[in-house]
């Protein structure tokens, strides 16, 4: 018969393990929430980061080097195990009791990471951005001015700005003048992009930006302004849309769009750097282009000290660059880049990365 007085000695210890064994089968669904929303902000300010310091690299004439996280695996176990023993004597001091419990957990994350090289290094930075890609992002509403100076470098032989080392240029006024019309149009709806099917004789289907009938004097006035900027038949309600710098008709429009390199390249000189360093030789001098009507692309400042308000910041050189959390134009046209980022990849690229939580 037991010992009531041991029952009572040995149920505060049994009960808390018997809960620690019971816990195990229910772990895995409170991870969830927990696990994705964790893992989407590490992965996210990981790649803001990764974003900004190659920025900062390629204006110091450093090589940009990206590198994907492919997967995430991460496996919790709890294990719990109890021992438990009793026994007594009828005479003396024969009572004797012992009970023990040991419980375990574990957590190992398995982290995958994937450099950007070869084939894929090529195709997400080198290839210019497919002119369809710019078109829709006109049509899904973003402002033709942004779009236009950050991945359009020539249009009908119209140049844009060129802020790299190898090969700065000041934007043909034109440029800008074009660009006004443009979100004047977009803004009262008179302009839009359709693909034309492909001819017997065209293996490919065409993109096609066509005007709409002005509503008033004023856009159509931008209209016929638009047409003798571009150099396009006056009167014409369509044109086609090929790659290349400039036209070989009257009726096409000609998108010599920039590559995710070359938009890094432009970027990059905007950053603030200090004027040592440019004196020095360590970094180029990139002259800033102001102008009417449109905010500088992007800023990026420098200083020793790490800054308190930051959106996304690096260390290099002994040296903080960041982006202010107030300035939303720089924050707007950063995350744009790192869509921009993801369009890039065309062809047959690889899958998303696969975050797997085995739970037990």
């Amino acid at each position: 018969m037991a010992n009531p007085a041991i029952n009572r000695r040995l149920s505060p210890v049994i009960v808390p393990m018997v809960l620690l064994l019971s816990a195990c089968t229910a772990m895995g669904p409170p991870t969830v929430a927990r696990d994705r929303f964790d893992y989407v902000n590490a992965i996210s300010d990981s790649w803001k980061r990764q974003m900004l310091l190659n920025l900062v690299k390629t204006r110091y004439m450093d090589a940009p080097v990206f590198l994907d996280v492919a997967s995430i695996i991460s496996q919790y176990s709890v294990e719990g195990t109890i021992s438990l023993g009793a026994g007594w004597t009828t005479g003396g001091d024969g009572n004797s009791a012992t009970v023990g419990g040991t419980g375990r957990y574990a957590d190992r994350p398995t982290i995958t990471y994937a450099p950007l090289s070869g084939e894929r290094f090529s195709r997400s930075l080198m290839v210019p951005i497919p002119v369809g890609a710019v078109l829709a992002l006109l049509q899904s509403g973003y402002p033709a001015d942004f779009v236009f100076r950050i991945c359009v470098q020539t249009i009908n032989g119209i140049d844009n700005r060129s802020g790299g080392q190898l090969l700065q240029q000041k934007a043909d006024p034109r440029f800008y003048e074009l660009l006004r019309l443009l979100i004047k149009i977009q803004q009262s709806k008179g302009i839009g992009m359709r693909v034309k099917p492909a001819d017997e004789d065209d293996e490919d289907s065409s993109m096609v930006m066509f005007f709409r009938t002005a509503k008033n004097d004023t856009i159509g006035q931008d209209l016929i302004a638009l047409r003798r900027i571009l150099g396009v038949a006056a009167g014409s309600s369509e044109l086609e849309v090929n790659f290349g710098s400039v036209a070989s008709g009257n009726r096409e429009l000609a998108i010599q769009t920039r590559s995710m390199l070359q938009i890094i390249v432009e970027l990059a000189s905007h950053i603030d750097v200090p004027q040592q360093d440019v004196a020095e030789g360590r970094v180029y001098a990139a002259p800033r282009e102001a102008v009417p009507d449109f905010p500088e692309l992007i800023s990026i400042h420098s200083a020793p000290d790490q800054p308190e308000e930051a959106f996304v910041a690096v260390r290099y050189r002994d040296l903080w660059f960041w982006i202010d959390d107030r300035d939303l134009n720089s924050k707007r046209m950063f995350s744009f880049i790192m869509l921009m980022f993801s369009l890039t990849e065309t062809g047959k690229g690889e899958n998303a990365p696969v975050v797997t939580v085995p739970t037990n």
